[in-house]
């Protein structure tokens, strides 16, 4: 059993569903494991299902896995700080096509909000990990993908398998393991 933070689920005020409780980002990744074609296919799919203002579903993704050349493109976009999700078993950049207009180029960052949410909440779902990151140089990942202008790159998101926390860095392993919090509920609606 590798080692990991004991137990990640969050502490709500009321229950929610599993899938959400349990959603985390962590950073230790197995670098032995593969990501399955079915694995990686409901994750996209999940995310294409997301909601989307007026139909017009603006989202996009650019798609690689551990050892292929997209991967290897996608990882080196990565700020420094992100370099542990150069094992995970795919790197996906969500990116939004933001339109004509400044509404929906708005509202296709929303929908690209959804479409991670639906996508992390998929990958628990199925015992998978997965870890969005804003850190990464978005103007390479234009250049390198030949990305049309108005398809902008909104983050990476790592995706793979739990990893062992005993082969990580000392400083990921403690940030993993730190207690999770968010502000209490009376604290983020406005009208409570």
């Amino acid at each position: 059993m590798p080692d990991a933070p004991s137990d990640r689920s969050a502490d709500t005020s009321i229950p929610v569903q599993p899938a959400i409780a349990q959603r985390w980002s962590p950073r230790a990744f197995d670098q032995h494991a593969e990501l399955s074609d079915g694995d990686l296919r409901a994750l996209l799919e999940a995310a294409r299902w997301a909601a989307t203002w007026g139909g017009r579903q603006p989202v996009r993704f650019v798609v690689g896995r551990r050892g292929d050349e997209v991967f290897v493109t996608i990882a080196g976009s990565l700020r420094r700080g992100n370099s542990y999700a150069k094992v995970a078993g795919a790197l996906i950049v969500l990116c939004a096509d933001e339109g004509e207009d400044s509404k929906t180029a708005l509202y296709s960052a929303v929908d690209a909000g959804a479409a991670m949410a639906n996508l992390s909440i998929e990958a628990v779902a199925r015992g998978l990990v997965v870890h969005p990151m804003a850190g990464f140089y978005p103007e390479q990942a234009i250049e390198a993908f030949g990305l049309p202008d108005g398809l902008r790159p909104l983050m990476v998101i790592a995706g793979g398998r739990l990893g062992d926390y005993s082969e990580v860095a000392p400083e990921i392993a403690e940030r993993d393991r730190r207690p999770r919090e968010r502000l209490p509920l009376n604290d983020v609606v406005l009208n409570w």
